[in-house]
């Protein structure tokens, strides 16, 4: 199926049903994981959990107070945890944190027991989507675009090795869902 194909529900459920993995959602901050996860979670007929929201759970803390009282390899180490006990628990669609996949430990297990996909956008509209809110740790101290670009050069070697890289635009969650089902469809 290309990029130029609408889906529709019968090839929508077609491919739901051939995926047996868990599909988590990859990228730096601001892709829109955990928006275009929730769609993709409803179209292909899944949970959606966001990772992010299941570790504070756990720690009775947000990420911002992790961060600050324990620092971030405290905080990777218990992201991996959580990760793995969703893909364990068979949860359809998972939304991980940017930096996640960098973990070598975190990555291993996402490539071996699900579908990862990489979601990527260009540095001016992660800038936009991200000043949206002020909880994003790594952004607090410095010039958004200047963060975003540095983390965008480290980062992206490991993104690539998601199973799937698709573009996010300014647009609708729902072409950035539909274009994760595609590459799905094409992948299986």
């Amino acid at each position: 199926m290309t990029g130029d194909t609408k889906l529709n529900d019968g090839d929508i459920a077609r491919v739901a049903q051939a995926l047996t993995h868990p599909v988590v959602l990859v990228g730096l901050m601001g892709v829109g994981k955990s928006t275009v996860g929730k769609r993709l979670a409803t179209m292909l007929e899944r949970d959606f959990v966001d990772a992010d929201d299941a570790i504070e759970r756990a720690a009775q803390r947000t990420i911002p107070e992790i961060f600050a009282d324990f620092g971030e390899a405290y905080f990777r180490d218990g992201e991996r945890r959580v990760i793995a006990r969703l893909i364990e628990e068979g949860r359809g669609v998972i939304a991980t944190g940017g930096g996640a996949f960098v973990d070598p430990e975190t990555r291993a297990l996402i490539l071996d027991k699900a579908v990862a996909v990489w979601i990527d956008a260009d540095i001016d509209t992660l800038v936009e989507r991200t000043s949206r809110r002020n909880t994003r740790p790594l952004l607090k101290d410095g010039d958004p675009k200047a963060i975003l670009t540095d983390l965008y050069e480290k980062r992206e070697p490991f993104y690539r090795q998601a199973q799937l890289r698709v573009l996010s635009k300014n647009g609708p969650h729902a072409e950035t869902a539909k274009a994760i089902i595609e590459a799905i469809e094409t992948w299986l």
